[in-house]
């Protein structure tokens, strides 16, 4: 086999014995402009934008996630002109020769621009693309791309380890940090991963329905990976308050997984955002599972484990909040629950802060632990007595002895759902009520203190 020497004396096979694409000559035609029309949303397409989406579209599938030569030549040539050139003879010797023209302050070698070739070119397929975009239309998707209004900034700190697309389904505007629909919830008053062990104990259970109710009711998005065990816990816990929640899929949002939580996905995306950077049809591997793990942390503005072992992959996410400087904490278990183990080793080799109480996970995600709970803006005089009568109402609602469930509090309090869940919270943050996990089923009640 001929080859040629490179700039840093390596050697790369020349790109005629690279795999050609199935079928190259990729290009925004009307098939193509009709799909991406409808999944970039009703903002003003120009030529460019086109080009733009479809590119990145394309690179999606090219790459795995976390291919950071990928993302270093779609940031630095963009991601159509980057495409057009590895369907060229030679790409990664005119891939090169662009990243050095346009500047490129980051090396990369001819060899390892070759090996990305390699890996991508066996992928450049149109009519798996434009299967990709019906799939997504079909299904209710979004294509959301670094050109898009909503796209979430904070995936920038990435940096080249950016996904360079996100197919969502659901709201757009949540995973930017704001929320266009009007819901009778809280403002967004900021974002919180929570995460921890997919075998999760029932004290595990309980502790994250326990203090994701309380982010909830403090108007807090929750940010999670839909898998079992804890990431489940507080999906739902979120969905029982009618709260924001954002889910972080591994495979492709068409595909389910695990297969037991497609109906909680699907309310997810029908009450916050379903997203991931795998194309539709995507399957979920360890890899994929591993690198989803830092779009969790980027999304949030801080990462609370609330039960992990100490080899959990939970602790990969861990590591990307640290890296990107996202606050850090977890919550502590018994000293001889395995189970914890992880949760004990961030706290005391990472510095996560130890989070005990509601107010604890209040200030961790920034928000005032007092404001968080009561609204204080400026309101109708005639109106001030209101959250106290909401109190009353709530406690009254409650037996002398033993427990009731929320929607029973709220039926017999006749409060909507989501009124009797930011209440009772506030009530167990003044001592008032507090909640109850029932051995025979898991599900959690409330029981009002009784003072001397």
């Amino acid at each position: 086999m001929n080859t040629h020497p490179t700039g840093d004396n390596e050697v790369v096979a020349p790109e005629s014995q690279h795999p050609a694409p199935a079928e190259g000559g990729i290009h925004v035609d009307d098939e193509l402009r009709r799909l991406l029309v409808r999944l970039c949303g009703e903002r003003e397409l120009t030529a460019a934008d086109l080009e733009s989406a479809l590119a990145r579209a394309v690179w999606s599938r090219l790459s795995e996630p976390g291919d950071a030569v990928a993302g270093l030549i779609v940031a630095r040539l963009g991601p159509f002109a980057a495409l057009k050139l590895l369907e060229l003879p030679h790409a990664a010797r005119k891939l090169a020769q662009a990243l050095q023209a346009a500047g490129n302050d980051t090396p990369v070698s001819v060899r390892k621009l070759g090996e990305g070739v390699k890996r991508w070119l066996p992928r450049l397929d149109r009519t798996a693309t434009v299967k990709d975009l019906m799939t997504a239309v079909r299904t209710g998707m979004s294509l959301l791309t670094r050109e898009s209004p909503n796209w979430p900034e904070r995936l920038d700190l990435l940096g080249d380890h950016a996904p360079l697309a996100l197919w969502v389904r659901g709201s757009e505007s949540l995973l930017s940090g704001t929320d266009a629909e009007p819901q009778p919830q809280p403002p967004v008053t900021g974002s919180l991963a929570v995460i921890g062990a997919r075998a999760c104990s029932g004290y595990g259970a309980h502790v994250t329905a326990e203090l994701t109710g309380i982010a909830c009711a403090a108007g807090v998005t929750i940010v999670s990976g839909a898998a079992y065990g804890i990431d489940a816990a507080a999906h739902r816990t979120a969905l029982a308050t009618g709260s924001r929640t954002i889910a972080v899929l591994a495979g492709g949002v068409d595909r389910p997984y695990p297969i037991a939580h497609t109906d909680m996905l699907k309310r997810a995306a029908e009450r916050g955002s379903v997203c991931s950077e795998m194309v539709p049809g995507s399957s979920p591997t360890r890899w994929r599972f591993l690198q989803r793990n830092r779009i969790i942390a980027a999304l949030s503005d801080a990462v609370l484990v609330t039960e992990a072992g100490v080899r959990s992959g939970t602790l990969n996410t861990a590591g990307h909040a640290a890296e990107l400087g996202r606050r850090l904490g977890a919550v502590p278990g018994s000293v001889t629950s395995a189970s914890s183990a992880g949760c004990h080793r961030l706290i005391r080799e990472y510095g996560a802060t130890l989070i005990g109480s509601g107010p604890d996970v209040l200030e961790l995600v920034g928000v005032d632990p007092v404001a968080g709970m009561f609204d204080t803006d400026e309101r109708d005089p005639s109106d001030v007595e209101r959250p106290t009568s909401l109190h009353l109402r709530l406690m009254d609602s409650l037996p002398l002895r033993g427990t009731r469930s929320l929607e029973d509090a709220a039926t017999h309090a006749g409060v909507t759902l989501t009124e009797a869940q930011h209440s009772l919270a506030e009530l167990e943050l003044l001592g008032h009520v507090t909640r109850v996990e029932l051995s025979d089923t898991g599900f959690t009640e409330w029981r009002l203190i009784r003072r001397a």
